[in-house]
């Protein structure tokens, strides 16, 4: 068993990876941001808090980050009151970053962190929140073999599959490809729906046929819960979505390689934000596509 603590446990993701750990006999630590109803349950259990991320990087073994991107990374690393902070003196310290970040900044930080003996492992993670409450997310982690081997047992607290993905590095770079795909997906059949309602077709009929063949998926699906009016069915707002595409295209960019699909979708998802669906979850492009087009989609 290891001293954790964690930072962003009371985020979607956050308080079911944190749950798991304790419930598996780690010993916990937790900052507290905004919302601390979200900790009762985790306090409840065992859990203690921690007033700062330099209190964690104290006292823990291993600090697990779950934050929306790289300047909360950055700050929860770096900030004055930050691991690096309550780090000194200190070695052998691992962070374990399970947020979707920027893969330079991922780079910067691991090198930040070795200079002051620390261990800064890229870990984000895949599937939605009911997955994190059921401790069966899916875990990429870039790390050099030894690291990982330390770490596996401890992310299968909440991970039902653990990849490692390559060296340090390798699982942020592969969480960018996947939300890429996966808002391809999100975005091509908000547009389709829309693009068939206009064209007198009933979505649901469109529905039935990939249903039924090849290109259905289970983003697919979520996507048509929007047309019995489930907005629900992918628990991840949209504003990260297009601050993960973001961040997609800019690895793309840093290779020289054209994204012509990524700016797309990028822009696909730039648009509804602009139009004022940011704070929803994914599956309002189709109310955004609405908007954009006088289609009617959403049962209402």
């Amino acid at each position: 068993m290891a001293a954790i603590g964690f930072i962003g446990a009371s985020g979607l993701m956050g308080h079911g990876m944190a749950k798991h750990l304790r419930a598996k006999g780690h010993e916990l630590s937790v900052t507290v941001h905004r919302n601390r109803e979200r900790l009762a349950d985790l306090l409840a259990a065992g859990a203690t808090e921690a007033a700062t991320p330099a209190a964690l990087a104290a006292s823990c073994e291993i600090v697990f980050l779950c934050v929306t991107g790289s300047p909360q990374v950055e700050a929860a690393v770096e900030g004055t009151e930050g691991l690096l902070a309550g780090a000194k003196g200190r070695s052998g310290l691992v962070v374990v970053d399970c947020s979707t970040a920027e893969p330079d900044s991922t780079a910067r930080l691991r090198g930040v962190c070795a200079a002051a003996g620390v261990t800064f492992v890229d870990a984000p993670l895949a599937r939605t929140p009911a997955e994190a409450e059921l401790g069966k997310l899916n875990v990429m982690v870039g790390a050099e073999p030894a690291v990982f081997a330390r770490l596996e047992p401890v992310l299968r607290a909440f991970a039902e599959n653990v990849f490692h993905v390559g060296g340090p590095g390798a699982g942020h770079t592969i969480k960018l490809l996947n939300n890429f795909i996966a808002q391809a997906i999100c975005t091509a059949t908000a547009e389709a729906f829309a693009v068939g309602a206009r064209a007198g077709i009933d979505p649901r009929k469109l529905v039935e046929l990939v249903s039924a063949g090849g290109v259905n998926s289970g983003l697919f699906q979520a996507m048509a819960k929007t047309l019995s009016g489930d907005m629900a069915g992918i628990k991840f707002e949209l504003d990260n979505a297009r601050k993960d595409i973001r961040y997609y295209t800019h690895l793309a960019e840093d290779l020289a390689i054209t994204t012509v699909m990524g700016e797309a979708v990028h822009q696909s998802l730039v648009l509804a934000s602009a139009l004022g669906y940011g704070k929803k979850y994914v599956p309002s492009l189709v109310e955004a596509q609405e908007q954009l087009t006088g289609a009617k989609i959403v049962p209402r």
